[in-house]
């Protein structure tokens, strides 16, 4: 039978706290969210393995994936969610992610297209307060919570649509892994004065998210 606590510890000391995660709520947060809650029965002995995990069949393409969780815990810090910020997350699965920033922030949008994900997360998500499960096409986003802080996307996407640029608040950041390859690039972007910006962070392996085939052209830096 597998120490869940135990592989728990264990994730926290050899794939979150040595790659630069210097923010203790990150670090105190995956210590304590129990994350085989967060993948399927048949799964959850290899909750805790440093790659993302299948959560849900599909073709190419359309599979979804818990993302491993050093690449995780970096976007998070990337973000740096203060207690006051309204977060929206996109493609929140299972509610792995959003039950993480929720602990960190003061409310979160998790948004998710895939049924089956949704009522799985409502599942395990009925006890957090702070978090309003949506279910909606990823790229559009989620007008009715915007104006966001923090829009935290969970998984590899070819570019970010104009839709989410304008669901941000002053001041407000995005972080997303851009790229069609399978090794991509982690961004920060953020909206000044109606001008947009980006900087280049780290590289990662992260799974694709499915719904971002662009109807516009995407916005080039």
């Amino acid at each position: 039978m597998t120490d869940f606590a135990m592989a728990r510890h264990n994730m926290v000391e050899s794939q979150v706290r040595p790659n630069g995660i210097t923010d203790h709520r990150i670090i105190d947060a995956m210590a304590a969210v129990a994350r085989e809650d967060f993948v399927p029965d048949g799964r959850k002995a290899i909750a805790y393995l440093d790659e993302d995990i299948l959560i849900k069949s599909g073709v190419a393409g359309e599979a979804r994936y818990l993302i491993e969780p050093m690449a995780f815990a970096r976007l998070v810090h990337l973000a740096s969610i203060k207690p006051t910020d309204r977060v929206l997350v996109v493609g929140a699965g299972t509610g792995y992610g959003a039950k993480i920033v929720a602990m960190l922030a003061n409310s979160v949008v998790a948004l998710e297209s895939d049924a089956e994900l949704t009522a799985f997360m409502k599942a395990a998500l009925s006890a957090s307060g702070n978090i309003k499960v949506v279910e909606g096409k990823l790229a559009a986003g989620c007008v009715t919570g915007s104006p966001y802080d923090v829009i935290l996307v969970e998984g590899r996407i070819d570019a970010v649509p104009d839709s989410l640029f304008n669901q941000l608040g002053a001041e407000g950041r995005i972080v997303a892994a851009i790229g069609a390859a399978d090794v991509s690039k982690v961004h920060i972007l953020t909206v000044n004065d109606g001008n947009r910006s980006s900087r280049p962070a780290f590289d990662a392996s992260i799974s694709p998210l499915p719904g971002f085939e662009l109807a516009e052209a995407p916005f080039v830096f």
